[in-house]
């Protein structure tokens, strides 16, 4: 308890160090982006531990369990004898929520979750400190309208996969005969709850689950599968999602330089190949993890043999995982079994590669971007406060996504979802 318990805070703190040096780095003139020991302190102490216990005291007051006492043997109302399981749940799931982390105490089960106000205060808190920084972040670049630009991009993007995942999963399913598929969702939450954490939880790089995402539709096993595979910048894990999204902000600025012709500027100062190489080796990084270990598992035996389904839908139990363990964010499609050694291993090895692939190219961005002059803005320069900045944001992160995942999400969620339309499935 006591080291998940430091590995929860630290974790969230060290995403938060890196998004304050990313931002003093293109917001100062000087040599420094700032101490980390400072910030993780800093942001453990200030935001993640208040945050924590205020929330762990509301999960508790809704009927959590947080207690040293063992498992209680009970005879149901049935007759049979069922095993309850208890421990100090509540103080894990409030920070395991807080700084995106996942993961579950007892997965998905009414003891972590037994209210509809637990549900919502859960989900909440997953979005909380993500969508915050947006604005933080404005505070520190000197303009609150940069911070709103990247808060809009976000909850645009969130927006639009939540309404396909409903559209999807409330739609008539040709093969069960019945629209609204409940397999896989509690009756005390339902369908639309289910489908806004699934969404939630994936657009943040949290793996805490209230419904069996293999059970999803295939257009809303796409969406949260898509977002995984972007990033996690639609808000996106403590820290990591804005610093993710500042990647692509980068990549809009050098691509809209480019089409005016002129040097690419972001806050004043000059965006130039070696910052665009960082982004680009930041955003490749993970994406190659999700494609290159997901080739490896579907053409070996040791791979395949781990599916529950065959077909498109177990194609997407595997590259789910592989896109999930990159993402560092720890849901699954279920029916995969993952503790093989096989398995273990690529996840392991995926997960730290998801980690340290993007922070450090983000802190090398954050190290020669302090130091660059800062230039007063002028009729030439392209403006990323704008609507039309939002706009070309999201056509390079979807373009990018879509170049980039198109081919095995046709394979996978696609393919099954024409195909369900015929009858079949897997």
């Amino acid at each position: 308890m006591l080291g998940l318990t430091v590995q929860n805070f630290v974790s969230a703190a060290t995403g938060m160090a890196v998004m304050l040096a990313l931002t003093r780095g293109l917001s100062r003139l000087g040599k420094e982006v700032g101490n980390f020991w400072v910030d993780l302190v800093r942001s453990t102490l200030y935001v993640l531990l208040p945050l924590s216990i205020g929330l762990a005291f509301i999960l508790i007051q809704q009927g959590v369990v947080q207690t040293f006492s063992p498992y209680v043997n009970v005879t149901t109302l049935a007759g049979q004898s069922q095993t309850l399981p208890l421990g100090p749940a509540a103080s894990q799931i409030a920070i395991k929520q807080v700084g995106t982390n996942g993961g579950g105490f007892f997965n998905a089960h009414p003891f972590e979750n037994p209210t509809p106000l637990s549900n919502f205060l859960e989900m909440f808190a997953i979005l909380l400190i993500p969508a915050a920084l947006t604005y933080t972040y404005g505070i520190m670049v000197g303009s609150t309208r940069q911070g709103w630009v990247i808060f809009i991009t976000m909850l645009g993007l969130f927006l639009a996969g939540l309404a396909i995942s409903l559209v999807a999963e409330y739609s008539f399913n040709p093969v069960l005969q019945v629209a609204g598929v409940m397999e896989g969702k509690e009756t005390r939450l339902g369908i639309a709850n289910s489908i806004l954490w699934a969404v939630a939880t994936t657009c943040a790089s949290n793996g805490a689950v209230n419904a069996m995402h293999a059970s999803l539709s295939p257009l809303t096993g796409l969406i949260a599968l898509l977002n995984l595979m972007l990033g996690e910048i639609i808000f996106g894990g403590v820290g990591a999602g804005l610093y993710g999204m500042v990647l692509f902000v980068i990549l809009t600025v050098f691509i809209a330089g480019l089409m005016v012709g002129r040097t690419p500027e972001y806050l004043g100062k000059k965006i130039e190949a070696f910052e665009v190489k960082m982004a680009i080796v930041a955003i490749l990084a993970p994406s190659s993890v999700m494609l290159l270990f997901s080739a490896i598992a579907v053409v070996t035996e040791v791979g395949l043999s781990s599916r529950a389904n065959a077909g498109p839908h177990g194609l997407t139990e595997i590259v789910y995982a592989f896109a999930s363990a990159a993402g560092n964010n720890g849901s699954a499609f279920a029916g995969l079994n993952a503790n093989t050694y096989f398995y273990n291993l690529l996840l392991g090895i995926g997960m730290l590669i998801g980690r340290f692939g993007v922070i450090l190219p983000v802190l090398a961005i954050a190290g020669s971007m302090v130091g660059k002059k800062i230039t007063p803005p002028s009729l030439g320069t392209f403006p990323t406060d704008t609507p039309m900045f939002v706009g070309l944001l999201v056509s390079v992160i979807l373009i990018v996504g879509a170049l980039t995942f198109l081919p095995v999400l046709s394979l996978g969620p696609l393919v099954e979802h024409l195909l369900m339309q015929s009858g079949q499935t897997f």
